[in-house]
């Protein structure tokens, strides 16, 4: 299968087992993840050469993080390896009307320090087919505006097809900060990700008809967002993933997939019981690469994507632990859930 190449910043995951609220707890229980580690992992599981690139420390935790990869056989000799710390993320699911709760204790990492020359992309992204980068890792600071628009820029002139998943984080950066980067990065990508409000919180593009706030969706305006994005930017592609929330454990799950206005398809919408919300929209882009490379219609290819991200709603943790043939079997129209034996 294909070389794909991911960028980003791998976290240790704190988390109050079940339900429970950060000040009721004595103990939590971690694992690791974060969002373009996620992609990558998804990207192994379907069979595909999948290689993360970040920085992390050289001490027992950072080695502990890496070994979260390669079990799932991601590559990861171009992981840069020093620096003082592991990024943190504290988790804490939401359930009915009360919605979850993520505190980052980024600061000081050693992704975040790392500076743009370490990362030899012309060697990185040799034999690449595909490299991905989302909006979370220029957020950690300038050194990773300038890291992610070198890399973008190389993979552009190495003829290696680019995505870049918007994913606006308001804890890490602000609006017009997002807007002044991402503006220039998105000058290198093909393919361009975007949920129901990134488009809107980055660029100011918003689908008309659509309160997110209450779940209230306007496909046709998406449609026009696609549109929108692509005049801009001279995107090849755009997908919008469309998320209605009826409450934290009931979640409505779409996506839109726009070519151009005579090739653009929706995807089947699934109604999801939540098991575990974080990385839904990372499964979604891990998907969506993968029946790219694939060669798949429009239609299909966003029939794949948001199987294999409606699957993810179902397991723990940030990594996607679905196999190619459990995403063919739902895309196929097999959402029954019944057991197997």
């Amino acid at each position: 299968m294909a070389k794909v190449v991911t960028f980003g910043e791998l976290m240790l995951r704190i988390q109050p087992a079940d339900y429970y609220r950060f000040v009721q707890v004595d103990s939590m229980t971690t694992t690791f993840g974060g969002g373009e580690a996620n992609v990558s992992v998804s990207l192994a599981n379907y069979g595909n050469e999948s290689y993360f690139v970040t920085k992390l420390p050289t001490h027992e935790i950072g080695q502990a993080a890496v070994n979260s990869l390669r079990k799932y056989g991601v590559h990861t000799e171009y992981i840069v390896r020093g620096g003082p710390r592991v990024g943190i993320y504290y988790n804490e699911k939401g359930a009915s009307q009360r919605g979850s709760k993520c505190i980052y204790d980024r600061a000081g990492s050693s992704i975040q320090l790392a500076k743009p020359e370490e990362f030899n992309w012309k060697e990185i992204l040799k034999d690449a087919k595909w490299f991905h980068i989302t909006g979370i890792t220029p957020a950690l600071g300038p050194n990773m505006v300038t890291a992610c628009i070198e890399a973008c820029k190389t993979a552009r002139e190495m003829g290696i097809t680019t995505s870049c998943d918007l994913n606006y984080r308001g804890k890490l950066w602000t609006k017009d900060e997002a807007r002044a980067a991402m503006t220039e990065i998105c000058k290198y990508v093909d393919v361009c990700i975007s949920n129901e409000d990134d488009a809107n919180d980055v660029f100011g593009i918003k689908s008309e008809g659509t309160d997110t706030t209450k779940g209230e969706l306007n496909n046709d305006g998406y449609v026009s967002v696609a549109r929108q994005l692509k005049e801009k930017f001279g995107f090849k592609k755009v997908a919008i993933t469309l998320r209605s929330s009826i409450n934290a454990n009931r979640n409505d799950w779409q996506a839109l997939l726009y070519v151009d206005d005579k090739d653009y398809a929706f995807s089947k919408k699934y109604e999801m019981w939540i098991v575990d919300r974080v990385g839904g929209g990372d499964s979604f882009g891990g998907g969506l690469i993968h029946s790219q490379l694939k060669g798949m219609s429009t239609q299909d290819s966003i029939n794949w994507a948001v199987a294999a991200s409606c699957l993810k709603h179902s397991i723990i943790g940030d990594y996607n632990m679905v196999s190619e043939d459990e995403v063919n079997k739902l895309a196929g129209g097999d959402g029954s859930g019944r057991i197997q034996r």
